[in-house]
């Protein structure tokens, strides 16, 4: 039954006016409460419960899950902050964050503005739950109802405080982190309407990893600049190729640190299996075999305009163009828990081949193949171990590694596995 259907229902049942009662109902669907929902909402507002189920039981946070529906829970809010957003069009200010009690915590979304601040003990009644980015989000609604208590369930978590880059997740929001800025570039890019807007990205780091950010109001911040130490206080985290990516907007601040802030300079390492179940690591270093050099390496064109791959003179953007010359490999790495190509650039490329691009050209020409290129490099690294580091990303069509480093495993593998298992057994 359609919303128009649900709202002249209600309003006969009701005896109220029906364009009051769509008004209601279109405002709370508006703000992600299911129709159902909704029309409970709105009977409790005239007084008629409608025999409907009552606010549901109390819960504890570990066992809220999206098919559980509705829920109440009491916790303590570990941070707050507001964001704007888009919703058909129409610019949204929302409040998010998370909260926990003694069993876990939860992202949460505040669409009602209840005022949560971090340190705030709450029962949050007939409080919405839906998956967001993967993961569990409680929303807050006309419909739940907010309690503010004096005090809450002991909680094993910081309230407030700064959180590492490695725990980030994609769907956090009001997240504090200290950082170092390893890399920052301004850059144009088209926002609503075909407006162009400036923003700012690059790379942040602090000791426990590294990770991609974007500032979408470079103007009010002016501390993020290159090999800067800076406190960034209510960002959020999105997700780019599941890889977490440090969100700033106009509600975030930004303040210098009068201390330096060490970024790491090693590379979680996993196995080629953990890093792709996780769904994709910015920073990371794997080891494993290659088995194979994937068509497309060697001698390339690409776009004039845009970078990307040309073929038969055709880029996918700009159509027919006079492509430029480059190197690239595509390798096949496997470690035995599963495979990722490995993307080489040019520099990494060259080295793995011996000789710079134009050696590569006039190897070509001497040959009167361009695969003479791809060729050699394959001679060169399949079937040999090698220490790979980069960005590793997951789409439709697997997994993907940027890698800025690429280097063989010069130690006996034998050995190496002898003080796994030394490791392994204590």
């Amino acid at each position: 039954m359609s919303l128009e259907d649900r709202a002249e229902e209600l309003a006969s049942d009701l005896g109220a006016d029906k364009a009051e009662v769509r008004s209601a109902l279109e405002n709370l669907v508006s703000y992600s409460v299911p129709l159902d929902e909704a029309v409970q909402s709105v009977r409790r507002k005239y007084g008629d419960d409608g025999g409907g189920s009552p606010e549901p039981s109390e819960a504890d946070i570990a066992d809220v899950t999206p098919d559980g529906g509705n829920v109440t829970v009491t916790g303590t809010v570990l941070s707050a902050g507001k964001r704007s957003i888009y919703i058909d069009g129409d610019l949204r200010v929302i409040r998010e964050g998370e909260i926990a009690d003694g069993t876990g915590k939860v992202i949460f979304t505040d669409w009602a503005d209840t005022g949560l601040s971090p340190g705030d003990t709450v029962t949050l009644g007939n409080a919405g739950v839906r998956e967001f980015m993967g993961r569990t989000q409680l929303n807050v609604n006309e419909s739940t109802t907010v309690a503010f208590r004096d005090a809450g369930p002991e909680i094993p978590y910081e309230v407030g405080g700064v959180a590492d880059l490695r725990d980030l997740r994609a769907g956090d929001g009001a997240v504090t982190v200290e950082v170092r800025v390893i890399e920052a570039e301004p850059r144009e890019v088209s926002a609503r309407e075909g407006e162009r807007k400036g923003i700012l990205s690059g790379v942040v780091a602090d000791g426990s990893t590294r990770l991609p950010f974007t500032d979408w109001e470079p103007d009010d911040h002016a501390a993020m600049a290159e090999d800067a130490s800076v406190r960034i206080e209510n960002a959020h985290v999105k997700e780019f190729r599941g890889v977490p990516q440090v969100t700033l907007g106009e509600y975030t601040t930004v303040e210098a640190l009068d201390r330096e802030i060490a970024p790491g300079d090693e590379a979680p390492r996993m196995s080629i299996g953990e890093a792709v179940g996780s769904g994709g690591v910015f920073d990371v270093e794997l080891v494993g075999s290659i088995l194979d050099v994937r068509e497309g390496s060697g001698l390339i064109q690409r776009c004039p305009e845009c970078g990307r791959i040309v073929q038969k003179g055709q880029c996918r953007s700009h159509g027919a163009v006079e492509g430029v010359d480059d190197l690239r490999t595509k390798a096949i790495l496997d470690d035995g828990t599963g495979t990722a190509t490995v993307v080489l650039d040019d520099e990494l490329t060259s080295e793995v081949y011996g000789g710079s691009l134009e050696d590569a050209l006039e190897h070509a020409r001497d040959a009167m193949d361009q695969e003479v290129v791809a060729e050699r490099v394959r001679e060169r690294i399949v079937g040999r171990e090698y220490r790979v580091r980069g960005d590793l990303s997951v789409d439709d069509y697997g997994a993907n590694v940027d890698a800025t480093e690429f280097e063989e495993v010069a130690d006996d593998p034998a050995e190496r596995a002898r003080d796994l298992l030394a490791e392994v057994g204590g």
